[in-house]
């Protein structure tokens, strides 16, 4: 056990994770996910699906929730480097519609920690990234929601260099910001 170093983010809830990297001439070897340890840490979650994506450099992807049965997600870049973005949608947090971001690479090993409640996205900084998702509830299609990912009121700080094109889903260029998405009476 204590094989993971846990940071707790600025936003509640959210936590980088850094795994014990044990390297040698052969190369290394890391234990990904431990529930055990997890737990010693004050993370009780529990997994039902992983998810992997491949994606070039340039592709922005997010930002996803879902609806009506929200996920947690614990996620990593096993190729490549990416930056990750978590959103803080609960209504009644005093970080309501603040963001996170960390890079998560294959070289640094890090893991992000991202509970229910809050939107997701990543930018692909490498020429190719493969990125992993263990999630704490099931895709439900039909129930994702999502922000722009330029949304002003959000303004997340992307890292996009000059010259750099976009690669953005369409229906990802189509979601509306915070305000427009939720209306609190």
């Amino acid at each position: 056990m204590g094989q993971i170093k846990v940071t707790r983010c600025e936003i509640e809830g959210l936590c980088v994770i850094e795994p014990t990297v044990h390297r040698d001439e052969r190369g290394y070897f890391v234990e990904t996910y431990n529930q055990n340890d997890m737990k010693e840490a004050g993370l009780d979650m529990v997994f039902v699906q992983d998810n992997q994506s491949m994606s070039a450099k340039g592709v922005l992807r997010g930002l996803h929730f879902q609806k009506q049965f929200p996920q947690g997600k614990l996620v990593r870049a096993l190729k490549g480097s990416v930056f990750d973005v978590a959103v803080d949608l609960r209504a009644n947090s005093k970080t309501y519609g603040k963001w996170f971001g960390v890079v998560l690479t294959e070289d640094n090993m890090k893991q992000f920690y991202i509970p229910e409640g809050f939107a997701h996205g990543f930018y692909v900084m490498s020429d190719t990234a493969i990125f992993a998702y263990k999630c704490t509830d099931f895709y439900h299609p039909g129930d994702e929601g999502g922000l722009l990912w330029s949304d002003p009121e959000i303004g997340v700080e992307w890292p996009i260099e000059p010259g750099t094109e976009l690669i953005i889903s369409e229906k990802d260029q189509k979601w509306l910001g915070l305000s427009d998405t939720f209306k609190f009476t």
